[in-house]
């Protein structure tokens, strides 16, 4: 379709090693249309940053991208290499990370910094460049703009920080922004001015957004669609609504399972028993067989996996809850 703006299909990414090849991403399949933010959510280790980073050409040597494809606008990025891929970070796709300080140099001020981001990806004189990057300040929140934009970034809280980052991420005007953790470090309020802050520029602009995180909370409040992750597979994948208040997988009734409720009170939250699979240990079958109450032969026999349109759950459970 023409409005998707990125669509990945069938993508693996592998880590070689001395006792064999460990399997991070599996078979991941999901699009992101324009305007659009996809949450993506999963415990620590599911596999969530390792797919943005594939998308933004950023994994870490020996990873790879063993199968699969990624498009963005209808241009195929996955096989580019790094010089070409560099010319499209920042330009056509934006990277927001957990922690401002690291995509900050503290050396130099915001200023100079957002100011050279916008010359190295348009055609802007220096001068047009600062005027563009004080409208850019504006735009995510920062007040007295003529003064700090001359500040260094030690002299800005961390919601404030998170706020320059986002206007770095959105000097080229991308297609696609790629938000990893963006409002982890941040205490609750200013995590809810982030999110706030997320969603009025990806409507404004009709940029796609991946927003990479683990909290249900800020997938509720932000997102359009979740793609839940388990184990480098995706376990299911839906509008909120359709994830939040009624999940099909066993898996994701245990994450929403596990929040509290400010409705009801509840003696104790739904525990899921045992713990994600190392990479070097996944189970036959699909992966979440040996924590689910539900899983029968097949479930420790085949693979689930989404259907072609991208939505539903990977899992055997038909509508009665009894295996296929």
């Amino acid at each position: 379709m023409s409005d998707v703006v990125l669509d990945v299909q069938n993508l693996r990414v592998e880590f070689p090693t001395r006792k064999g090849i460990l399997t991070a991403v599996d078979d991941i399949s999901l699009q992101i249309r324009q305007g659009e933010i996809l949450g993506m959510v999963g415990e620590s280790g599911a596999g969530k940053s390792m797919t943005g980073m594939s998308i933004l050409g950023l994994l870490e040597p020996p990873g790879r991208i063993a199968a699969g494809t990624i498009h963005l606008s209808g241009d195929r990025i996955d096989d580019l290499d790094d010089t070409a891929m560099q010319s499209i970070r920042g330009r056509r796709i934006g990277a927001i990370f957990q922690d401002p300080l690291t995509s900050l140099n503290p050396l130099f001020r915001v200023g100079d910094q957002l100011v050279e981001t916008i010359r190295l990806h348009t055609d802007l004189d220096k001068s047009a460049a600062r005027e563009r990057a004080k409208d850019l300040m504006r735009e995510v929140g920062i007040p007295a703009v003529e003064e700090r934009i001359d500040n260094y970034p030690h002299q800005f809280s961390g919601g404030m920080r998170q706020r320059i980052v986002i206007a770095l991420a959105l000097c080229a005007e991308p297609e696609l922004i790629v938000a990893d953790e963006p409002t982890t470090a941040l205490d609750v309020s200013i995590q809810a001015q982030i999110t706030a802050l997320l969603k009025r520029l990806c409507r404004e602009r009709g940029t796609a957004v991946m927003l990479v995180t683990h909290d249900m909370g800020v997938i509720a409040e932000t997102a359009d669609r979740v793609a839940v992750m388990y184990a480098g597979r995706l376990a299911e994948v839906g509008t909120v609504d359709d994830v939040v208040r009624r999940p099909k997988h066993p898996y994701t009734s245990g994450l929403m399972g596990s929040i509290p409720s400010l409705r009801k009170d509840v003696a104790e939250l739904q525990m899921i028993p045992g713990s994600m699979p190392r990479l070097n240990a996944i189970p036959p079958g699909c992966a979440f067989n040996p924590r689910c109450g539900h899983a029968g032969p097949r479930c420790h026999r085949d693979i689930p996996r989404i259907d072609s349109t991208h939505t539903g759950a990977a899992c055997w459970l038909g509508t009665k809850g009894e295996v296929a």
